[in-house]
């Protein structure tokens, strides 16, 4: 059950933040944004604020927003058509009526001749008396079918109306929020765990880990491990890495006195799959605000790096489902950072917010990068590409994204319950 509740609170988070960031700057654009959503799939919630309706879908695997202009508009008014129109007090077309028009007997019915609702924004018609007539719409009119309200999504407002640039950063906003996400997370873990520091020195120490059972003590500074001097807490924990399930002195230094202690670090499963000691000793920590800040950036730079470097592996034929996990493995890894605790728990989502941010930057269609890459070529070439190649280019990768999920799904369930 913890493992459930946090797999939803991160990812909850991870996601709002992302599709947050899109929202935001897509409205400081102008862009008509109709619908915020966390999940796919059939709506289990909603409710609308402003033009956007906000909604939480039943398959919780991301979210997206629905900006204007991205899809061909659902509803279409064609000339011969009979619609119902309703006007606000300045004597525009607030609501245009497609059909159950006698549900509302305040419509003035119309026969259309010529409707423009992105550019003119207006409607010529032929009355009752078979006069022809031109009305005004509104920039916020309603478009009313089956008792549905949508709203009318003017040239000005739809997405690529708007500059190379502003169209840019509201794509490329989602993956930047995941980063200042991550940033902020350990910043906060820093202030309340204080900052890692790297000296050779014992943190707090699990309880019934190899650590504790060895007679390691909080504030011990290990001076050598098998006669080996060390300088550096990295220096140690790759020395303790490399030596699963086998004994290994630690000389430790304790109120003056110098100690021989013989550890045999336990098993577990490395970053990329393969077998590495470990004792159950954490890094060694001091509070200080700016060091928390810079701790923040620097340590959200390291996931960036170790990310790149499993990529690079991947881009150099290396390529292994073990460096890839879906989301049974992210689900059980997420239980096991739960287990030892709230601040490994952190950390665990700063590492997965950033990874999120680096994995949508990817030049791949249907992600923010693959978008990014036709907003580039466009600034190239000084008009937009095709958009139904562009469409098709965006399908075909989200089909081969979604049969790579389900591979790594199955490699995950095999890896942790077969």
């Amino acid at each position: 059950m913890n493992t459930l509740l946090s797999v939803i609170i991160i990812f909850g988070l991870l996601v709002f933040i992302h599709e947050w960031g899109h929202l935001y700057f897509a409205k400081r654009a102008g862009i008509l944004c109709r619908e915020f959503a966390i999940g796919f799939g059939p709506k289990i919630y909603s409710f609308k604020k402003g033009e956007t309706v906000y909604t939480i879908r039943l398959l919780p695997i991301g979210g997206f927003v629905r900006m204007a202009g991205e899809d061909p508009e659902i509803i279409e008014i064609k000339p011969g058509y009979e619609i119902g129109l309703v006007f606000n007090r300045s004597n525009r077309v607030s609501e245009l009526i497609i059909n159950n028009k006698s549900k509302h007997p305040e419509a003035h019915v119309v026969q259309v001749e010529k409707i423009d609702l992105e550019h003119e924004l207006i409607v010529e018609a032929y009355n009752d008396e078979g006069v022809r007539m031109q009305y005004e719409i509104d920039p916020k009119a309603q478009l009313i079918k089956d008792e549905q309200a949508t709203q009318i999504a003017p040239w000005n407002r739809q997405f690529g109306s708007k500059t190379v640039g502003q169209r840019a950063l509201a794509i490329f906003a989602g993956p930047m929020m995941n980063f200042v996400l991550a940033i902020g997370i350990l910043i906060a873990f820093a202030l309340m765990q204080g900052m890692p520091i790297d000296e050779p020195r014992i943190g707090e120490v699990t309880e019934n880990s190899a650590a504790s059972e060895a007679g390691l003590q909080e504030g011990d500074q290990v001076v050598a491990i098998d006669g080996q001097p060390l300088d550096t807490w990295v220096e140690m924990t790759e020395i303790i890495q490399q030596h699963p399930n086998e004994a290994i002195t630690f000389d430790v230094e304790r109120n003056g006195e110098l100690l021989s202690l013989p550890v045999t670090p336990q098993e577990r499963v490395g970053q990329f799959g393969e077998a590495e000691g470990f004792v159950g000793i954490a890094r060694p920590t001091e509070f200080n605000l700016l060091g928390s800040i810079t701790f923040g950036f620097t340590q959200t730079y390291t996931f960036m790096t170790m990310i790149f470097e499993v990529l690079g592996m991947i881009v150099t034929g290396q390529f292994s489902l073990d460096y890839v996990a879906g989301p049974v493995g992210i689900y059980n890894y997420t239980g096991e950072a739960a287990a030892m605790g709230i601040f490994v728990l952190m950390q665990w989502a700063a590492a997965l917010s950033v990874n999120l941010g680096i994995i949508n930057l990817l030049p791949i269609p249907a992600m923010d990068g693959g978008r990014l890459i036709f907003i580039g070529l466009e600034a190239l070439r000084g008009k937009p590409i095709d958009p139904q190649k562009e469409g098709l280019v965006h399908f075909v990768g989200f089909a081969l994204l979604m049969l790579l999920m389900i591979v790594v799904t199955w490699n995950d369930i095999n890896k942790f319950f077969m």
